[in-house]
């Protein structure tokens, strides 16, 4: 699947379909895409653009907290591609997170990164992965060469994050988690509807909501 905004074209990939010779890549659930994760995929995509490669953004549906209970979901995996989208990189990996993904190793996943041989790793400094959250940033940075996001703050000083968003959420403050989320254009006001009237959508790539 290809999501084509005004001549910016992103390719939708599983996570078994993609190989590349070389890549930046960043990693996470970016639930909701909120400005942290803004600037965490725009640093990627400027330093993929600067280097002349590929530029990545990993990320899961469900997200693995979602998927666990553990929190429930800011936005629908539509919306969450066309705001990743509007960020400008080349490739969106979609992983489908089911009990198999998780109990997977470190190792495993590890390998999985290798076949886009990244020159670097852009994540958060909490990124946990593999079966158990058994792989941190440290397993990451013992293969790859990794930089960790820098938090993103509101105006009250707080880290902005998709539990904070949550937070807001649930407590009825919906103008505060909007500034918190923040916009990508036009795509922050589409519901998954309207996004086929902004985009072209492929037959390989099942998207749901």
């Amino acid at each position: 699947m290809s999501l084509d905004f005004t001549g910016m074209k992103t390719q939708v990939l599983r996570d078994d379909q993609i190989a590349l010779p070389a890549s930046v890549l960043t990693i996470g659930a970016f639930d909701g895409v909120h400005r942290g994760h803004q600037a965490l995929i725009s640093r990627a995509v400027t330093e993929a653009r600067a280097a002349g490669v590929a530029s990545v953004v990993w990320t899961f549906d469900p997200p693995p907290k979602v998927f666990f209970g553990r929190a429930k979901q800011l936005s629908p995996v539509s919306e969450k591609l066309a705001r990743i989208a509007r960020l400008g990189p080349d490739y969106i990996v979609l992983a489908s997170f089911c009990k198999s993904y998780a109990a997977r190793s470190p190792q495993t996943f590890l390998d999985d990164l290798a076949r886009i041989n990244p020159a670097r790793i852009h994540v958060g400094a909490d990124f946990r992965f593999g079966a158990k959250q058994a792989g941190c940033v440290t397993t990451l940075a013992e293969r790859f060469d990794v930089t960790l996001a820098p938090a993103v703050l509101c105006e009250g000083g707080e880290v902005i994050s998709s539990t904070r968003i949550r937070g807001l959420r649930a407590e009825g403050r919906s103008r505060e988690a909007v500034a918190l989320q923040g916009s990508t254009d036009a795509a922050a006001l589409m519901s998954g509807a309207l996004l086929t009237q902004d985009m072209r959508f492929g037959e390989e790539f099942d998207v749901r909501n």
